[in-house]
């Protein structure tokens, strides 16, 4: 057999054996753990839409009793009815709208809220604006017990919104009339988060049945509302049914709730991995005939041509036979190759030397160098130097420094945050007061809502360093502010001597000034810069000074979602 088969053949059996040995396995193992965790999936966020609705069910019911039954609320809407001196009555009405906005404002789950009364077909005392075509008649029933029926899921009442939502209608213990009713909704994005947002699957669905097992609400068009499907009638919780796999849970207060998953949703996940698992199984076995070819086509053909250039370059020299190999082909070119051997090695050894001499001069360009993080950790040696010798201002000063060179080392073109922009310039504020030994007031306000928010680094230490180098006295202050408004504003305020228009222009628009000689380096024209390449006109950067009462500089940055940033 040839050089050329062998190589085959060994190639491909040492392939096709373990490859096909692990898929089979693996076909049996990763199915049931797939199964099992889409299953779990599929039941987990079950139960949680389950709680969810649960919860915002016995929400709707603990407030309506509030502004049903007798009790302050009530007296209030009774002595508001029977009042006839239209200022007792404007009074009375403000005072009970009053009442009626403080409970719903204590419960932001609670969305439109209002009276209504049956007999007349009427509604008063909204909190929000209604809908022309309301009518509590329309909506579909979902649950009732005792004296309360909850409806929905169904398009909301108020005039502001379409979206879905829960509602509860609870006659009110009203004296005299027995036709009062309460109308509450569920907050708007209670009810999206409940069936739409939060699943853990993409393409999952859920149906809900009321206490008789009717649909009430369908996202399949498979299953329509108002339906009694057998499927779900039994005490079984799972199962499959015309295309779809179905999970149900039924709740304490006898409704229930479905999750539903199309078959070919619910194998998609395990459906790629087959495929990819596929994939990979013929890219190995390609490969290894790849790798088969390339041997043969390295050894085999390339001794051929050797054989044939050696005949024709040294058929006329004779040496001394070598130590033979038993291959025919190897032992004549092992003999040709004597020939080269001492040409070879002395090429080598040159090679070799050069190559020595550039890895030396590697190595002595590599000791002129100096790690940035050798320089941390030295400048923390001598933190810890200070607090032993008990050189307290010396620590102060090694801690500041050591924090704002980490700081300053961060991963490039990674955004800082304002919370983290805010600690940098604390400690470099701590470093010019140590450095130049007088003392300023900084005070720094910032909203707790953006402290999280995403900026480019260094955009709040050049604005505070203009203050330090523009006559700040030890009588001066600065006062810093980072606001949430139409966008994220930061206004830096000083009292120093003020700036003229010419000096101005020349911090935002020169970049060889000596801004950059001092301080950090920075400058107020990275800041305009930085604001052009990563906002274009977005963002804005406004200064204004007075000369000799200080200098205000404004700073507004377009709020940006997390992921949209463009480093």
């Amino acid at each position: 057999m040839t050089l050329k088969k062998r190589i085959f053949i060994i190639f491909l059996f040492s392939s096709l054996v373990p490859v096909t040995c692990i898929g089979i396995i693996s076909y049996y193992t990763i199915n049931s753990i797939l199964s099992n965790k889409i299953e779990n999936g599929i039941r987990s966020n079950l139960k949680q839409v389950n709680f969810s609705l649960e919860n915002s069910i016995s929400n709707l019911n603990h407030i309506s009793q509030q502004l049903a039954y007798e009790g302050s609320i009530v007296r209030e809407l009774d002595e508001l009815m029977k009042a006839k001196d239209p200022f007792s009555r404007m009074k009375l009405q403000h005072q009970f709208k009053g009442t009626l906005n403080l409970i719903t404002f204590t419960n932001p789950d609670i969305g439109l809220t209002l009276y209504y009364f049956n007999k007349d077909q009427t509604y008063r005392f909204e909190n929000l604006p209604v809908k022309y075509s309301f009518s509590p008649d329309k909506l579909p029933l979902f649950a009732q017990y005792y004296g309360i029926s909850y409806y929905g899921p169904h398009e909301s009442f108020n005039r502001l919104d379409n979206k879905l939502v829960f509602s509860a209608l609870r006659k009110v213990n009203f004296p005299g009339r027995d036709d009062v009713y309460v109308y509450m909704e569920s907050e708007f994005q209670l009810v999206q988060n409940m069936l739409g947002s939060d699943r853990p699957e993409s393409n999952l669905s859920h149906i809900i049945l009321d206490n008789n097992g009717r649909i009430a609400y369908s996202e399949v068009s498979r299953f329509r509302n108002g339906a009694i499907p057998a499927e779900f009638s039994g005490e079984a919780t799972s199962g499959y049914t015309s295309g779809y796999y179905w999970f149900k849970h039924t709740s304490s207060q006898g409704w229930s709730m479905v999750s539903v998953i199309a078959e070919a949703d619910f194998n998609k996940e395990k459906n790629q991995w087959f495929l990819q698992i596929s994939l990979f199984s013929l890219f190995f076995v390609g490969l290894t005939l790849l790798l088969a070819w390339l041997l043969w086509k390295m050894v085999y053909k390339p001794l051929n041509q050797f054989q044939t250039e050696i005949k024709m370059i040294t058929n006329t020299q004779t040496k001394a036979h070598p130590e033979r190999t038993n291959i025919p082909e190897f032992d004549y070119l092992l003999f040709r190759f004597q020939q080269m051997k001492k040409q070879i090695w002395d090429l080598f050894d040159e090679i070799s030397e050069k190559e020595k001499q550039r890895v030396d001069l590697e190595v002595e360009k590599l000791l002129y160098q100096i790690n940035p993080h050798f320089l941390m950790n030295t400048l923390d040696t001598a933190h810890w130097l200070a607090v032993m010798n008990g050189q307290h201002e010396i620590d102060r000063l090694v801690q500041s420094l050591n924090k704002l060179l980490y700081y300053n080392l961060g991963k490039l073109g990674r955004p800082s945050t304002v919370e983290e922009e805010i600690e940098a310039t604390r400690q470099y504020l701590i470093l010019q007061q140590i450095r130049y030994d007088y003392h300023f007031d900084v005070r720094i306000d910032v909203d707790d809502g953006v402290l999280k928010s995403e900026v480019p680094r260094f955009i709040l230490q050049p604005l505070v360093e203009n203050s330090l180098y523009h006559g700040l006295s030890d009588e001066g202050y600065i006062l810093v502010e980072v606001k949430l408004k139409q966008g994220l504003e930061i206004a830096v305020y000083d009292n120093g001597s003020g700036i003229s228009e010419e000096a101005i222009q020349e911090l935002l628009h020169n970049k060889g000034s000596d801004q950059r000689k001092i301080g950090m380096g920075i400058g107020m024209n990275y800041v305009k810069r930085t604001l052009e390449s990563r906002y274009g006109d977005r963002a804005k950067l406004e200064i204004q000074s007075k000369i000799g009462q200080g200098t205000s500089i404004y700073l507004t940055l377009p709020i940006e979602e997390e992921g949209t940033s463009d480093d």
